[in-house]
């Protein structure tokens, strides 16, 4: 017993010597999207800040496949030692296990949450010379329509495809989903005329509304965005009940040490704090999380909640990425 009671003190001592003295080398934050996207676009500019705080260079490492799911299970199979992180979403963290009925994570269990980054709400948007002028009469036209109407989206398990079943839940919508192998070529589309409409992230679509080159009806968020200031938000359009943001948020594998995920959430948290990171953030028409929401015990809390809101929404639509 006195042994086995040493050997544990030992690995104790260790395990706090090395939280103590981390980070010693550089740290990888696995992106689970191509580079230039919004997740990580918002990972470089928090990383960026949180090196100088860590002391060591915080790496992106873009690693996409099955709806950000690749990249996401490599974080989660990683070494719990602070030295692989993941920034996911609400695709990965949120819709993932309905839309992936063999997912080799699981987002409530097999992570050490350590913050929420930033939010980027959702847009409705249609093509320029659609019929509609606002919300209501663009309610009105997917009643009348059905599916006549052409629905743009990134692919099955994307924030355009997930946000958009939730419109379509709410709406009974009956209109044609078409999908795209990415948020680029969809949007190409919209702007060109070619499908109707779409759900996607305000990042996505800022400069092409500034530029007149699509029609937005609402922001899904309670209060306007200052990147928009002249989009009403859902409730003031008229639907509510439509509240979506694909939020971001740095996970740790599960095992990792307590003091070191502290200190990565303070690096984080000092990140958001910064006037230009902040600035930066606001011009995407990202959202900045206050205190309290970025703590890893309000990550936990916001990763469950988002798993039991989207999982009979995506079942009830029969939407599986397998």
């Amino acid at each position: 017993m006195k042994r086995i009671l040493l050997a544990a003190a030992a690995v104790l001592a260790a395990t706090a010597a090395t939280a103590q003295n981390y980070p010693a080398r550089p740290i990888t934050m696995i992106v689970p999207f191509a580079a230039g996207g919004p997740t990580d676009i918002i990972a470089r500019i928090v990383s960026e800040h949180m090196t100088r705080t860590l002391g060591q260079q915080v790496i992106v490492e873009n690693v996409g496949g099955a709806g950000g799911t690749v990249g996401i299970t490599r974080a989660a199979q990683a070494a719990p030692d602070g030295y692989t992180l993941a920034m996911g979403h609400m695709g990965t963290h949120g819709a993932a296990p309905a839309l992936y009925p063999n997912l080799k994570y699981d987002p409530a269990k097999s992570f050490e949450p350590v913050g929420l980054a930033a939010g980027t709400p959702i847009l409705i948007v249609a093509r320029k010379d659609f019929p509609a002028n606002d919300l209501k009469g663009f309610l009105e036209q997917i009643k009348a329509s059905g599916a006549k109407l052409n629905e743009a989206n990134a692919g099955v398990g994307s924030v355009s495809h997930t946000t958009c079943t939730l419109l379509q839940h709410l709406t009974q919508g009956k209109f044609t989903r078409v999908a795209y192998r990415g948020t680029g070529p969809a949007l190409n589309d919209l702007v060109s005329g070619q499908v109707d409409f779409a759900c996607d992230q305000i990042v996505n679509l800022v400069p092409q509304i500034q530029a007149g080159n699509i029609k937005t009806f609402a922001l899904a968020m309670p209060e306007r965005s200052p990147s928009l200031p002249n989009v009403p938000t859902t409730t003031e359009a008229g639907l509510p009940e439509y509240q979506v943001s694909a939020w971001n948020a740095i996970f740790a594998p599960k095992g990792t040490s307590p003091e070191i995920v502290a200190k990565l959430s303070d690096a984080l948290d000092k990140a958001l704090d910064d006037e230009n990171v902040k600035k930066r953030l606001s011009e995407l028409g990202g959202t900045i999380p206050d205190k309290k929401a970025r703590t890893p015990a309000a990550l936990q809390q916001l990763v469950e909640s988002e798993v039991a809101r989207w999982t009979p929404i995506l079942k009830a639509a029969g939407a599986t990425a397998n």
